[in-house]
């Protein structure tokens, strides 16, 4: 999926705007932060919150493109969570798009319990 986007967007974006994509893939660890062991994990979103944030992120200076992908339902061990890419002209441009992005879509827009 990842590569497919990054293809996609190298072809699409404007030569002159495309200057770095950041992509990150979530997978489900056997760990819990807190150190406890993980089973399997139950995940849903918000779909609409999600739709507004890429939205208003694609607006900021710099930011040519953003494609988000999560999956929702019952998730085991190794097992994809989510797919970001964030593409923009410059390095100062994407980072912090990419990691507020992120952080908004783990605190704000994801419900996940550990089982």
């Amino acid at each position: 999926m990842i590569e497919q986007w990054m293809t996609e967007i190298k072809r699409t974006a404007p030569a002159d705007m495309l200057g770095m994509i950041l992509s990150h893939n979530g997978i489900v660890r056997a760990t819990a932060k807190t150190g406890e062991s993980v089973q399997a994990m139950h995940l849903s979103y918000d779909k609409a919150k999600l739709e507004k944030a890429v939205r208003e992120f694609k607006g900021k200076e710099g930011i040519v493109d953003i494609r988000v992908w999560i999956n929702e339902g019952h998730l085991k061990i190794g097992d994809d969570i989510m797919n970001v890419c964030v593409a923009g002209r410059f390095r100062k441009d994407v980072l912090p798009v990419f990691q507020e992005l992120i952080s908004m879509i783990k605190t704000e827009i994801v419900k996940e319990e550990e089982i």
